[in-house]
Parts: structure tokens; C-alpha cells; sequence
């Protein structure tokens, strides 16, 4: 394997050290160096994989400085690797910036497929997959959610949201309102932990399954907004 003068993008797992694939666990030992989010997430997974790099931090307070860092040793002949806390890099994950330098160098960007809550939600939620829209993110502030929410009315497929462990029962009190209550959903919910679990039904079902249980953990929210034909 040439690893010169590269950049891999390697996708680490998102709570079960098992889904780490042996070509990202080749390239973690093969690189110089590996680039994380924090110094002790990234030596909890090598340790447990027995491997042992010279590790650099990027976050969203350094990034612009350390990606003029890794790029001068990469293009001095070094390989790197950019993983993040958990998942898949890059998604609401610092590191863009980085890759854009090494495309514009004309370097060699290689992503090394692995694990992600996305994917996982999708192909269990039970849901017609031929179209969705990826909406990501949305804001943590009550009024811009719901507003977010109501310009996501008009999308009629399937919607995928992601969000905080702590925002699950509101963000489902938000989607009753504005999408109604009878809604069909999904809440993919700590994927890949033992834990894992599909809540499926209408919003208001959800919700009040997730009010008497209390539920906070991570997931990912499907929300079909087709239109029946």
C-alpha cells in the first residue's frame, strides 16, 4: 500500500468497537500520524486496537492553524489520517477545511467507508428508501427549530434529522405540532450499542413512549412526510 503524500478519511465506530473495518484499522497503522477531534477518544480506540501514532487535535478553535500544519507534512512526503470522535468524519465534524486544502494541493483524499448512525436508521426504519432528504442538524433554539421544521413541511419524502440526546422529547413535541400527530416516525436510537432499538409509530405514540421512559440517548429521526398517492 502507497501511503505517501496522502490523506485518508477514516470512519471510526459510532459505539461498538467491532464495526472498526480491518482496511481502516491497515490505514491507522500504516499512516505517520492521525489527526482527531480529542486526545482521549482517539487513544481509547488505538488502545484498543493496539496501535500507537503521533496524534495532532483539530477542532473548530485550532482548525485553520492545524490544517496549514498537516498539510506542509503531508506535502513534505508524511501520511495522515482524519478520524473523528465517533462516525463518519466531517459530518457536523471539523476537518473540512483541511480537506479542501489538500484537494486544492492537489492531494490525494481517500475516504475509508465505515460506520455511521445514518445509514443504519435508514435501512431498519421499515420506510420506502428510493428518495430521502438529508436535513441534518437543526437549531437548538426553540423559535429557529420550529421555523426549520415548518420550511421542512413543504418536503414531501422522507426527512432525516439528527440531534442531541437532551433535545429528543422536545424536538418530537416540535414535529407534532407542525407535522401532526399522526405522523408516521421513526427514532433509530443508540445504534450499534446494546441498547439499540426502533421506535416506530405516529409522533404522538412516540412521544408518549419516550415521556414514561424518560429515553436520552443518541438517535436519528425519520419522519415520512410523503404523500400518499
Amino acid at each position: 500500500m502507497t501511503m505517501e503524500n496522502k490523506l485518508y478519511i477514516v470512519s471510526t465506530p459510532i459505539g461498538n468497537y467491532e464495526d472498526l473495518s480491518l482496511r481502516a484499522i491497515n490505514v491507522l497503522k500504516s499512516v505517520d500520524f492521525i489527526i482527531c477531534e480529542e486526545f482521549k477518544e482517539a487513544r481509547r480506540l488505538l488502545s484498543h486496537n493496539q496501535i500507537e501514532k503521533e496524534l495532532h487535535s483539530l477542532n473548530e478553535h485550532n482548525e485553520k492553524e492545524v490544517s496549514q500544519k498537516v498539510l506542509q507534512k503531508i506535502q513534505e512526503g508524511k501520511s495522515a489520517a482524519l478520524i473523528s470522535d465517533c462516525g463518519t468524519p466531517l459530518f457536523s465534524d471539523p476537518g473540512n477545511l483541511l480537506v479542501q486544502m489538500c484537494i486544492a494541493a492537489k492531494i490525494d483524499v481517500v475516504a475509508i467507508p465505515g460506520a455511521s448512525s445514518l445509514l443504519p436508521a435508514l435501512v431498519g426504519s421499515g420506510f420506502n428508501l428510493d428518495k430521502f432528504y438529508y436535513e441534518g442538524w437543526l437549531s437548538p433554539k426553540s423559535d429557529l427549530r420550529k421555523k426549520e421544521l415548518l420550511q421542512l413541511k413543504s418536503v414531501k419524502e422522507l426527512i432525516v434529522l439528527m440531534e442531541t440526546p437532551y433535545r429528543l422529547k422536545a424536538i418530537l413535541t416540535d414535529v407534532s405540532k407542525i407535522f401532526g400527530a399522526s405522523t408516521k416516525i421513526v427514532v433509530a436510537f443508540d445504534m450499534t450499542l446494546p441498547t439499540e432499538k426502533y421506535f416506530r409509530g405516529t409522533v404522538s405514540e412516540i412521544l408518549k413512549l419516550v415521556s414514561e421512559k424518560n429515553l436520552k440517548g443518541e438517535f436519528v429521526l425519520l419522519i415520512n412526510n410523503r404523500v400518499m398517492k
